[in-house]
C-alpha cells in the first residue's frame, strides 16, 4: 500500500491534493498524455499503485473507479509536433503547469519529479510509488494513452502499435525502417531522425 505521506499531511488540514503524472515521455511516436487527479480527502484504495506495476486489466478497472470517485480530473494531450517544437521535457512540464492552474480549487499540487513554477506545488522523487494522487493520475494517463495508440493501430496496422505502444522496441524499429515514418513520429528523437519519412 502506498505511503501517502504528503496526502496525510494536507488531508489532516482538510486540504485537497492534486496529483499530476504523465505517460509516454519515452516513445518514438504518439502523444505524451498528462493527467491530474484530485481524490476526496482521506480517500483509500489499496489497489491503486504506480501504473507501471499494474496489468492492463487492473489499470482499466481502476481507471473507471478513479473517474467515478475523483473530485476533479483532467487531461492534456501533448502532440508529437509540440514535443518536437519544445522538447519532451519542457512540453511535458508546460502541460503539467496548465493542469496545475486548471481549477480554482484551493489545493496543494504534487508531481512525480517535475518541478513547476506554480504556487503550492511540490515535486516528489518516485511520487507515483509514494502518493495515491500521483498514482491515480499515472493510471489515468497510461490508460488514455494506450487507447489512443490502439486507435492509431487501426489507422496504421502495419506498425503494430498495439504491441509496443510506440516505444523503441527491436520490432518497432524494424517496422519503422521498413515502412518509413508517418505523421505520428517525434522527429526530434534520434532514432526517427535516422529513418526515412513515409
Amino acid at each position: 500500500m502506498l505511503e501517502n505521506e504528503f496526502e496525510r499531511l494536507y488531508w489532516a488540514k482538510n486540504q485537497m491534493v492534486m496529483g499530476i503524472d504523465e505517460a509516454g515521455r519515452g516513445p518514438l511516436c504518439g502523444p505524451c498524455v498528462v493527467a491530474c487527479c484530485i481524490l476526496p480527502v482521506g480517500y483509500e484504495n489499496e489497489r491503486i499503485n504506480d501504473s507501471k506495476q499494474l496489468t492492463d486489466k487492473k489499470r482499466n478497472i481502476l481507471f473507471k473507479e478513479i473517474i467515478q470517485d475523483a473530485i476533479y480530473f483532467r487531461f492534456e494531450i501533448v502532440s508529437p509536433e509540440t514535443i518536437d517544437r519544445y522538447d519532451i521535457y519542457h512540453a511535458t512540464q508546460q502541460a503539467m503547469k496548465e493542469l496545475a492552474l486548471s481549477t480554482d480549487m484551493h489545493k496543494i499540487t504534487i508531481t512525480d519529479a517535475m518541478p513547476l513554477d506554480c504556487p503550492d506545488t511540490v515535486s516528489i522523487i518516485k511520487g507515483d510509488a509514494k502518493s495515491i494522487s500521483i498514482a491515480a493520475a499515472s493510471i489515468l494517463a497510461k490508460v488514455l494513452r494506450d487507447h489512443i495508440m490502439y486507435g492509431y493501430d487501426v489507422l496504421y496496422p502495419e506498425y503494430e502499435y498495439t504491441k509496443h505502444k510506440g516505444y523503441g522496441t527491436k520490432r518497432h524499429l524494424e517496422l519503422m525502417d521498413r515502412y518509413g515514418l508517418n505523421k505520428l513520429y517525434r522527429m526530434s528523437f534520434r532514432p526517427c531522425r535516422e529513418i526515412k519519412l513515409f
